[in-house]
């Protein structure tokens, strides 16, 4: 690696060593979660409280990862979560994450605050790249037309709307450091468009000015249906942890959703994101459901996949390997989950995704 000899082999050790390559201010703001941090906790910790049970006896002399969302092929059950920022961890930023999910065959849904264009991102996607655009709704509804109409322009799969934060939960480290991006940092696809940008705000956070001060605070589930007039992108919701939420948003026109409750970094005390899953796979029967928050190993994405999630989101995982050697650090943290979750597969009986089913999980 980059400056070290040491090789990482898992993600906790990615984590430990992008703490050498990342400012504190940019570590506090990929790694701290809202209030007490309790969610950010247990997203992790409901993993733990879901063990295994493996068949034996099966031919698992050839494992099969792949998959479709949306239609779109995936080599691996993992899309890269919107982040925003990534230029905090490498210059090459969102660029060398949208390189990286490409040739792994994963997919990548990028922030509307990313420090990259849209543009840019797009093009280092091949066509049949699975790449998204994720999408908050600001009070100026031509800004967020434009944003939409770009994004389908510029050639993204799908619009991922992000539901779950119509104000920025409170992120106490961000506050204390006065978060705002450094010296030629900028959200790229915001400042083309109309010149805004995260404020530089005493004793605050700059980023929670911005979200108070530019996205609407009054979406309703109508919007929805605004939003998909824009352009003809299958529509995701993101942020959903109740099952009659998901339903619907699937009445007002979503193809898929994203369970999530914002990698902790919101509403503090709402349940992990797992604990959520299998009311809402069982709500909206038939409808593609992913999981996003916590995954840390390829048993994780097991055990969600086991629990009736389609694929997985993986986010600050993503953020250390970019930290720690761009491109080549993401590709690294992919090939370790694919690796961990052939192996877990391999172990639990299963030879296809499709032969992963909820008889394989038990809540201790």
């Amino acid at each position: 690696m980059t400056g070290s000899s040491f090789q990482p082999i898992n993600i906790f050790e990615y984590e430990q060593l992008a703490k050498e390559h990342l400012s504190g201010m940019a570590l506090d703001y990929y790694n701290s979660g809202a209030g007490d941090e309790v969610t950010l906790q247990d997203n992790r910790a409901a993993f733990e409280r879901v063990k295994l049970r493996p068949r034996m006896l099966v031919d698992v002399s050839v494992i099969n990862l792949t998959t479709s969302v949306l239609g779109q092929p995936l080599q691996l059950p993992l899309l890269l979560a919107p982040m925003a920022f990534q230029c905090l961890a490498h210059l090459d930023g969102e660029v060398a994450t949208a390189q990286a999910a490409a040739s792994a065959g994963v997919g990548m849904i990028l922030s509307t605050l990313a420090t990259k264009s849209m543009e840019e991102v797009a093009a280092v996607g091949h066509n049949d790249a699975l790449q998204w655009f994720q999408l908050y709704i600001h009070k100026d509804r031509g800004l967020t037309r434009a944003l939409v109409e770009r994004a389908s322009a510029a050639g993204y799969k799908a619009l991922c709307l992000t539901v779950d934060a119509p104000v920025l939960g409170r992120r106490e480290r961000d506050c204390r450091n006065e978060f705002a991006l450094p010296p030629g940092l900028h959200p790229a696809n915001l400042v083309t468009l109309s010149g805004l940008d995260i404020p530089h705000e005493r004793g605050e956070s700059g980023l929670l000015t911005y979200f108070a001060q530019q996205l609407d605070q009054a979406l309703t589930w109508r919007d929805l249906e605004w939003v998909q007039s824009l352009c003809p992108l299958p529509l995701v919701v993101k942020g959903i942890l109740r099952g009659d939420d998901a339903v619907r948003a699937v009445e007002y026109g979503a193809k898929a959703i994203v369970v999530s409750n914002h990698g902790g970094r919101q509403l503090d005390g709402a349940l992990a994101s797992l604990d959520a899953l299998a009311e809402i796979v069982a709500a909206v029967d038939g409808t593609e459901v992913l999981l996003d928050g916590g995954i840390r190993r390829g048993v994780d994405i097991l055990k969600a996949l086991a629990l009736g999630a389609k694929a997985v989101l993986v986010g600050r995982p993503i953020l250390w390997g970019l930290a720690v050697n761009g491109e080549v650090g993401v590709s690294h943290v992919i090939s370790l989950l694919h690796d961990e979750l052939n192996v877990a597969m391999a172990l639990s009986g299963c030879a296809k995704l499709q032969d992963i089913d909820s008889s394989l999980v038990v809540r201790a």
